[in-house]
């Protein structure tokens, strides 16, 4: 079985990211994130967003996500996501366990983004003990079916929520593969995000993601928190290491900006060589393709591994490391099929 399009977590490190950590191995420095490479590594995220901010690293998305929104909601309380989101739909009700019972609030939307409407009508439901009412709004950028928000669009979701004194969540897994997409990073502060979840793994990393928290207030204890969680490195440079090395070359981007590109290719040959229709836009790395059970089916038993998502759709993903030639070849399969 071929995984070069089952998901972008099927690809190795980046070239970048691994020499960061060959680096990052040489000699003795300071544990727990005192490090120099740790230190650099968060001056570099926070160039790109142009934003002061306390930055931590840790394991994985799952933890990041459930750590960042236990911090903004009570456990009496909810969270607003997309019901598609990564959040709602596959961390295993990581938020309500890192956050002690908090919940969370589906919101439908076309393409993976959050229908304004829908959540104006969650926040305007008088509040009554005995439910949890929204004190928070997760937003996926980009999102589960490969969408990108624009600037606009996330203001719409996030000023009525601020507006209500609740906080908003950033769920940066493929927030490369947005900025590639044309995504200014620098707004996502001034738009009034206070913690964001700064992609790593799938961009070319390990198994690491850096929290991000623009409202510093947030910062109290967070060592203690992220402790008690299991997410505290001691060899924290080895977290860090890759996103540095990454960000430094710039293979941050420029790996999105190819998974970008080779979705696009592979898009316009589902759509020009075989019977099936895209089911979502192609604005990222991610691509969407109607397709029967039988058809499906039979593309796996051809040897590509790709899986039905929760619209009935499936996807296919492309990263840094996939190849034009695994573009086309998966393009003919598909062609193939009837």
């Amino acid at each position: 079985m071929r995984y070069d399009f089952g998901s972008d977590n099927t690809a190795g490190m980046a070239p970048a990211a691994l020499e960061g950590m060959i680096q990052a191995n040489a000699g003795f420095t300071k544990a727990y994130g005192a490090d120099d490479v740790t230190a650099r590594a968060a001056d570099q995220i926070r160039r790109r967003l142009d934003a002061d901010a306390e930055i931590r690293f840790v394991f994985s998305g799952t933890a990041a996500n459930a750590i960042a929104l236990s911090m903004l909601a009570f456990p009496f309380e909810a969270v607003m996501a997309h019901h598609a989101a990564h959040v709602c739909t596959d961390e295993t009700g990581a938020p309500g366990f890192f956050g002690q019972g908090l919940g969370l609030i589906g919101l439908p939307g076309l393409s993976g983004k959050i229908e304004p409407r829908a959540m104006e009508a969650i926040l305007a439901e008088p509040e009554v003990g005995h439910r949890q009412p929204p004190a928070a709004l997760s937003i996926t950028q980009s999102t589960e079916y490969g969408t990108v928000y624009d600037e606009e669009e996330l203001r719409h979701l996030i000023e009525p929520v601020k507006a209500r004194g609740c906080g908003v969540h950033m769920d940066g897994a493929r927030l490369a593969n947005a900025a590639a997409t044309g995504f200014d990073l620098t707004q996502i502060a001034r738009l009034g995000v206070d913690v964001l979840v700064f992609g790593g793994a799938k961009a070319g990393a390990n198994c690491a993601e850096a929290i991000v928290l623009f409202d510093k207030s947030l910062a109290r204890r967070l060592d203690n928190r992220l402790k008690q969680a299991g997410q505290t490195a001691s060899k924290a440079r080895f977290l860090a290491a890759p996103f540095l090395g990454l960000l430094e070359s710039d293979q941050w981007e420029t790996g999105a900006a190819h998974a970008n590109q080779m979705a696009l290719r592979l898009a316009e040959g589902v759509a020009l060589r075989s019977p099936f229709a895209l089911a979502h836009p192609v604005e990222a790395n991610a691509v969407f393709v109607r397709m029967p059970e039988m058809a499906h089916s039979r593309l796996n038993e051809l040897g590509w591994a790709c899986y039905r998502f929760d619209d009935g759709s499936v996807r296919f993903v492309c990263s840094w490391a996939t190849q034009e030639a695994a573009v086309d070849e998966v393009i003919e399969a598909i062609a193939g099929l009837s």
